[in-house]
């Protein structure tokens, strides 16, 4: 009973003390009182008045001690900025930055026409008022006011850059050098304070001050070698900074500024007599922006729209570079630009290796190797018309298709061979469309050379698919086949019209100016044979071809080239019951039935004999259409 009577004397204690910790923490945390009642005092009966139980009474399960639950913060939402938001904190900032920046230009030209104060104390006010908001936008960032800091900087850097300014440009107070150097310290200063607080912003501040120091202290005069070297030591020092930073967006605002300057300059001051030093400047900025995107570190978190940074410099940068060097040189020698498109090719291909094996982040830089890729394919496309003249331009672009389609086989790469197979759709249309040969000879002319050359490229991308395996593949192939047998058509169709052109030439009379010739017969009935003959030998030369796709769809156990054989015999068939019966006389009009009836049957009887066993192919796959 003693230990009954105790055990229930600890419950309440432990009770007692949960209830006087609930009530500081309740306390603490500002909470008002539940009004829990006092705990009751404890009994003071004797034992001896207790009655006994009725059976013994097994002593309680030990409490399980409890650890005070610790106070848990509530978490605070992130804060979301909305339009409204962005509005207010970013755009109305840029608005008043640049408000503040006229009012000033305005308040400067005022003290100008009034004389207010002479001329060195207008640039010293400039100056150190543009010195004082810079430090003074250091109290706001060290109070969490970043964005409002950042603005009050720009306004005191804009400051100095048009005090600077108005002291060399308006007022003469100083050179020309010691302004540019007074403006250099000025944008290394907010390069330094960037790095320093880690702000990218500040960075476009010291890259946009830098190159409109040109523009700012612009005499009119060429001095192109001044101005481009200072440039590409603003460039090196971009990519110096994104290769620290992630700060890749940096390089777009540099090769904005560099070509705005190259081009102000190019319009205005060159002339043939600089193509050297002009040349080595736009390699040279080619060079630096090449190379900037293997070296710039990417950020951890990068909004949408410029991700794709890298891959837009490197492409934008091989264009411009290619076209700026096509405008000196097409008054020189334009076809010396093909070998510099192939030597821009070598230089894509020798970075594409660079990208692959030396840099990380592997997405982006897989990215820019098939980049640098497609680049080098590209101007090596490009240096075949340049170099090259009519049909030979056609040729360029299928020895350029076979030797792609020859790399993509030994390299495993899909990449190369959707390059192989634009090119050789470049040469077939311009084989179609635009060349026009001027042949001499049947057969063994340029013509025929020309799409023989076509034929064993699309047969190469044809055996080269097949042998993939895969899907694309197959249906690359079974498009190269039709394209291929449509060339063979239309290049032995061509031999056909020149021959009956050279017959048609010679049975046509001469008629000479002032001359009267007589209406001529036999001349008139021999033409009109020639042509029945020329439509005739158009019949049995698609019949011919037709069997012979007949005979290797059989021979090959190929249905894809026996459905090409059928499709022609058919159009043929209709060119035969519509067209030769009623233009072509009784004797070509026998041969050519009799010839379609022979073929025909000819290959139904094959069909019949079933000597491939397609009926057995057909049963063994569930064919129902098969008795």
């Amino acid at each position: 009973m003693d230990s009954t009577q105790s055990d229930l004397q600890a419950l309440r204690d432990l009770v007692r003390d949960l209830a006087h910790r609930v009530d500081r923490l309740e306390r603490k945390l500002g909470v008002e009182e539940a009004g829990l009642p006092p705990a009751p005092a404890a009994a003071t009966t004797p034992a001896s008045e207790i009655p006994p139980p009725a059976t013994p009474v097994p002593p309680p399960p030990p409490v399980p001690h409890i650890p005070p639950r610790p106070a848990v913060s509530a978490p605070t939402p992130a804060e979301e900025i909305d339009l409204e938001s962005r509005i207010g904190s970013h755009w109305l900032n840029r608005i008043g930055i640049a408000a503040v920046l006229i009012s000033v230009s305005y308040f400067l030209k005022y003290a100008f026409d009034n004389n207010w104060i002479g001329p060195a104390g207008r640039v010293t006010i400039g100056l150190v008022a543009g010195i004082a908001v810079v430090l003074w936008s250091e109290r706001f960032r060290t109070h969490g006011y970043q964005i409002f800091s950042y603005s009050l900087k720009a306004v005191g850097i804009g400051v100095m850059y048009l005090s600077l300014w108005a002291a060399f440009h308006v007022y003469a107070l100083i050179p020309s050098t010691v302004a540019f150097i007074a403006m250099l310290v000025v944008t290394a200063s907010t390069a330094a304070l960037a790095i320093t607080q880690n702000a990218e912003i500040l960075a476009a501040f010291a890259l946009t001050g830098g190159f409109s120091t040109p523009l700012l202290l612009s005499t009119g005069q060429n001095k192109e070698l001044q101005l481009f070297s200072y440039v590409a030591l603003l460039d090196v020092a971009a990519v110096v900074m994104v290769a620290r930073k992630p700060w890749r967006r940096l390089l777009v605002l540099a090769y904005i500024g560099t070509l705005i300057l190259y081009i102000g300059w190019y319009s205005e001051f060159y002339s043939r007599w600089q193509l050297t030093p002009t040349l080595a400047f736009a390699s040279l900025f080619f060079g630096i922006f090449a190379i900037a995107p293997l070296v710039a570190q990417r950020p951890e978190r990068e909004a949408a729209p410029f991700i794709a940074v890298p891959l837009f410099l490197a492409f934008i940068n091989a264009v411009v570079y290619f076209l700026q060097v096509y405008a000196m040189f097409e008054l020189v020698d334009k076809h010396d630009m093909a070998w510099f498109a192939l030597a821009l090719a070598a230089i894509y291909i020798f970075l594409s290796r660079q990208t692959q094996d030396h840099f990380p982040d592997p997405k982006t830089i897989q990215r820019l190797h098939f980049l640098h890729l497609a680049l080098a394919i590209g101007f090596i496309t490009i240096a075949i018309p340049i170099r090259l003249d009519g049909h030979w331009i056609t040729i360029g672009w299928f020895v350029e298709a076979a030797v792609l389609l020859w790399l993509s086989d030994r390299i495993r790469s899909t990449f190369l061979s959707v390059f192989a197979a634009c090119a050789l759709a470049l040469g077939v249309v311009r084989l179609l469309a635009v060349d026009n040969f001027n042949v001499t000879t049947l057969i063994f002319n340029s013509r025929l050379g020309t799409y023989a050359i076509a034929i064993a490229v699309l047969g190469a991308m044809a055996w080269y698919g097949s042998k993939r395996g895969d899907e694309p593949g197959r249906q690359a192939a079974a498009l190269a086949v039709v394209t291929l047998n449509l060339l063979a058509l239309v290049a032995l169709s061509h031999e056909v019209a020149d021959y009956y052109a050279r017959e048609m030439s010679a049975a046509t009379p001469r008629y000479y100016p002032g001359r009267y010739t007589p209406y001529d017969p036999a001349s008139a009935a021999n033409i009109r044979a020639i042509r029945l003959a020329e439509d005739f030998t158009y019949s049995a030369l698609w019949m011919a071809y037709g069997a012979m796709l007949m005979i290797v769809g059989f021979w090959r156990r190929s249905s894809f080239v026996r459905w090409q054989a059928l499709v022609l015999i058919a159009a043929t068939t209709v060119k035969v019951f519509v067209y030769d019966v009623s233009q072509l006389d009784r004797g070509y009009r026998i041969v050519s039935f009799m010839v379609l009836g022979v073929l025909l049957l000819a290959i139904s009887f094959v069909y019949q004999r079933d000597w491939l066993q397609l009926s057995g192919a057909r049963k063994r796959s569930g064919d129902p259409a098969q008795p």
